[in-house]
C-alpha cells in the first residue's frame, strides 16, 4: 500500500454523491476489488509465490473510478516495482490464487493490472 495503493490528491470537502456519475457495474467491481483483506492466501496458493492478485486488486480498486485516474500510471508502476523488489514471482495464470481467495477476487484484475502497467510504461 505504501508503494502507491492509495489516492494522495487533495480532493477537498466531500462532494454530493451524484457529482461524479459512476456506472453501477464499475462501482460494484471496484468495491469487490477493495474487499481484498491482504490475508496472503493467494500468495500461499501460488506455485510462484506471486502477489499479483493482491496488487491487482489494489490497483483495480482505484483504476475503475475517476478519483483514481490522476495517479493511475504511477500507482501501477510503483506497486509492480515494489512487488518485484520484495521477490514475489510472476503470474502464470494457474488460477490457484482465485480458488483460494476468501473474498472471491477474480484474476481478471490481474489483466487490468497488466494493462495499467503496460500503458504506464509506454507513456514514459
Amino acid at each position: 500500500m505504501m508503494a502507491g495503493g492509495y489516492v494522495s490528491v487533495n480532493v477537498g470537502a466531500a462532494q454530493d454523491a451524484n457529482a461524479i456519475p459512476i456506472a453501477k457495474a464499475k462501482a460494484d467491481e471496484s468495491i469487490l476489488a477493495a474487499s481484498c483483506i491482504g490475508c496472503g492466501a493467494c500468495v500461499a496458493a501460488c506455485k510462484n509465490s506471486s502477489a499479483m492478485l493482491f496488487v491487482a486488486a489494489k490497483v483495480s480498486q482505484y483504476a475503475l473510478l475517476p478519483q483514481g485516474q490522476p495517479e493511475a500510471r504511477i500507482r501501477a508502476k510503483r506497486m509492480v516495482a515494489k512487488m518485484d523488489e520484495l521477490g514475489f514471482g510472476g503470474c502464470t495464470n494457474t488460477r490457484a490464487c482465485e480458488a483460494e481467495c476468501p473474498k472471491g477476487i477474480s484474476i481478471s484484475h490481474i489483466a487490468r493490472l497488466n494493462r495499467e502497467f503496460i500503458v504506464a510504461k509506454l507513456r514514459d
